[in-house]
C-alpha cells in the first residue's frame, strides 16, 4: 500500500515537474529537431553567435528581474537601452566621420563613454523608483510612461536618424574572441562579450544571496507590509532596484551598440518582453518573491534557441515573433497556475 502510494506521488511529481518546465522541454526537443536537420547548428561559428546574443539579453534580463522579484515590472527596460546605445554611439565616433552627431565632442576612450552612459541612465531609473516608491504609482504604468518619455528623448537626440562611424576601439568590443591566435576558429566559443555578461551573473547572484539588498528584495516580493513592519526601508530598497535595473540596460545598450556597429531609435525594440519572458520561463514569478541568476540564464537561452531553431528551419521571420509572442503567454500562464496552485 505504502508503495503504491510512494510510486503514485512519485509520478504525480514528475508529471508536475514536466508541466511547470514544458517550455524548456519544447525548446530542447525543437533544438534536437533543428540539428537532426542540419549540422551545422551545432558548429562553432553558431554556438558563438549564439553567446553573443545571449550575452547582452542576459544583462537585460538580470535588470528586469529585481523588478519582477518585487512584484514590480520595467516596460521601458527595451527603450532604456534605445537610449543608451544611442548615447554611447554619440561618444565613439570617429573625428572624421561626416554625420557627426556632436561635432565639438572631443575624442573619448570607451571606458569614459561607458562611466556617462551608465550615469544617465542611472537618472531615468531613479526616477522609475521615486515615482514607484513615494508617489505609489503602480510599476506597470509608471514604466509605460518612461517608456514613451525615454523614446520621445531618443528622437530628440538622435534627429530619427541612425547613428554611425563607430571608433574601431568601440567595435572590437563585441567584434573579437579571447585565445583567438591560439583556439582557431574555435575562439568563437568565447567571444568579448561573454566576460561583462559573466561578470554580471556573478555579481547578481552575490547581490541577491549574500547581501542585506537580496534579502529585503526578496521579503518585499513575498509580502511588501510584513517586510515594512520587519524594518525594512521598502522605498530606498524600491529605488535601488530601478536604478540597478536601468544600469544594467545601460551597459546591455552600450555593447548592442557596439554589436550591431550602428544604433537608432528602434534598438532595443520589445527587449523588455523578451527579458520579461526570459524571467518567467526561468521562474523569476511576477506574483514575486522567487527567481534565481541560474533560472534567468536559462529562460534566456530558451528565447535564443527558439529564434535560432526556427532561423535554421528557414521559418518566415513574422513566424517568429508568433511563436515568441506565444511563448510568453504561455510563460505567464504557467507562473500563475504555479502561484494558485500553492494558494
Amino acid at each position: 500500500m505504502g508503495e503504491t502510494k510512494g510510486k503514485t506521488l512519485n509520478s504525480k511529481s514528475a508529471v508536475k515537474f514536466v508541466s511547470d518546465h514544458a517550455i524548456i522541454f519544447l525548446i530542447i526537443l525543437l533544438a534536437i529537431i533543428t540539428w537532426a536537420n542540419s549540422q551545422n547548428f551545432l558548429s562553432a561559428d553558431n554556438v558563438g553567435n549564439l553567446i553573443s546574443n545571449v550575452a547582452p539579453r542576459f544583462i537585460i534580463a538580470c535588470g528586469v528581474s529585481g523588478c519582477l522579484i518585487t512584484k514590480g515590472t520595467d516596460l521601458s527596460a527595451g527603450r532604456q537601452v534605445g537610449l543608451a546605445a544611442c548615447f554611447a554611439a554619440m561618444m565613439q565616433q570617429t573625428l572624421d566621420y561626416s554625420a557627426r552627431v556632436f561635432g565639438w565632442m572631443p575624442d573619448m576612450h570607451w571606458v569614459f563613454a561607458l562611466l556617462i552612459t551608465v550615469a544617465i541612465m542611472a537618472c531615468f531609473g531613479a526616477v522609475n523608483g521615486c515615482v514607484i516608491a513615494f508617489l505609489k504609482v503602480p510599476p506597470f504604468i509608471a514604466t509605460l510612461g518612461m517608456q514613451t518619455l525615454v523614446y520621445g528623448i531618443c528622437q530628440i537626440i538622435t534627429g530619427n536618424q541612425p547613428i554611425g562611424g563607430f571608433k574601431e576601439s568601440y567595435r572590437a568590443l563585441a567584434s573579437g574572441n579571447f585565445f583567438s591566435s591560439v583556439l582557431g576558429r574555435y575562439s568563437r566559443l568565447l567571444p568579448y562579450l561573454l566576460l561583462p555578461a559573466l561578470l554580471v551573473g556573478l555579481f547578481m547572484w552575490f547581490l541577491y544571496n549574500k547581501t542585506r539588498h537580496g534579502k529585503y528584495m526578496y521579503a518585499i516580493g513575498g509580502n511588501e507590509n510584513a517586510a515594512q513592519v520587519a524594518g525594512v526601508n521598502v522605498s530606498a530598497t524600491l529605488i535601488r532596484i530601478y536604478i540597478l535595473a536601468s544600469v544594467m540596460y545601460a551597459l546591455a545598450g552600450f555593447l548592442i551598440g557596439s554589436k550591431a556597429g550602428g544604433a537608432s531609435t528602434a534598438t532595443g525594440t520589445g527587449y523588455e518582453l523578451e527579458a520579461i519572458a526570459a524571467c518567467t520561463i526561468g521562474g523569476v514569478s511576477v506574483n514575486g518573491g522567487v527567481g534565481k541568476v541560474s533560472g534567468i540564464l536559462i529562460g534566456v537561452l530558451v528565447f535564443e534557441v527558439l529564434k535560432i531553431c526556427l532561423q535554421f528551419l528557414r521559418f518566415d521571420p513574422a513566424y517568429t515573433f508568433i511563436a515568441q509572442g506565444l511563448v510568453i503567454i504561455v510563460a505567464v500562464a504557467l507562473d500563475l497556475r504555479k502561484y494558485l496552485a500553492k494558494k
